[in-house]
């Protein structure tokens, strides 16, 4: 019952609005208390909810029952890519007057599309609030023990997609000026390809010894870290199964702190 002045409350206001808006929300790393205020309280206010894999789905058991949850991955999409099919259903159900919110692990604009679907909202005539999230290449290291940045040991970080080999044509990554650098290294979504990304980061200069951490299910219940260094990362990896998601540190960092 305490739930329905404030659902009362949404849909006036939205009927009153020029247009149907939707949220788009970044959950953070995984932990559910680790979404931003903002986004708990639209998560709140919402009629529609379609969830990532990696959103903090520990959040969805608080939701009233009235609200209809939609898994991203479960979307039906046809001859439609599975992003253009979700992005159909965010303008259909907004379009139909639903408070509708999008939750994304992590932020929504470091490797989440977040962008492609406010272009297909803004397309379709429809506002959108984009809610940033914490995102897993600073949190989860951080939850493993890793500062990204340490004074004396590393000046920058950079985060890398590694979802696309090194050696791959579609890569937009230069891993020779990656080599160089003297700072920490974060990759997301190179679980599978992180056999090959050591490897050309060897090859362009990096030394073998450099250390790795693998944290896997950084910030949830399950987390765990798994140490290795360039020249050991494939076989350490396979040996003790990492599996994704997880986040890769390569750099002194690795080294830094009371954990390590």
């Amino acid at each position: 019952p305490h739930h329905r002045p404030r659902q009362r409350r949404g849909r006036t206001s939205r009927a009153g609005s020029d247009a149907p808006r939707v949220s788009l929300v970044g959950g953070g790393p995984g932990d559910p208390d680790l979404i931003t205020v903002r986004g708990r309280r639209l998560l709140a206010e919402a009629d529609v909810v379609i969830v990532d894999r990696l959103g903090p789905r520990d959040l969805l058991a608080e939701l009233p029952p009235h609200v209809e949850v939609i898994d991203a991955a479960k979307i039906p999409y046809g001859r439609y890519m599975a992003q253009e099919a979700i992005n159909a259903a965010l303008v259909e159900h907004a379009k139909a007057g639903k408070a509708v919110v999008r939750l994304k692990g992590g932020d929504p604009f470091v490797f989440g599309r977040g962008m492609e679907e406010v272009e297909a909202l803004a397309e379709a005539g429809i506002a959108c609030t984009v809610v940033p999230g914490i995102s897993s290449s600073v949190s989860v290291p951080s939850a493993a023990g890793i500062p990204v940045t340490h004074r004396g040991v590393a000046h920058e970080f950079t985060v890398v997609s590694g979802h696309v080999a090194p050696d791959d044509p579609r890569s937009l990554v230069d891993w020779a000026a990656l080599a160089k650098l003297r700072g920490t290294l974060v990759v997301l979504m190179g679980v599978d390809k992180i056999g090959a990304i050591a490897e050309a980061l060897v090859a362009h200069g990096r030394a073998p010894h450099t250390r790795v951490a693998l944290v896997q299910e950084g910030t949830t219940a399950a987390q765990r870290r798994v140490d290795a260094t360039l020249a050991t990362v494939a076989e350490t990896v396979r040996a003790e199964e990492v599996r994704p998601p997880a986040v890769i540190v390569i750099g002194e960092v690795v080294g830094v702190g009371p954990t390590a």
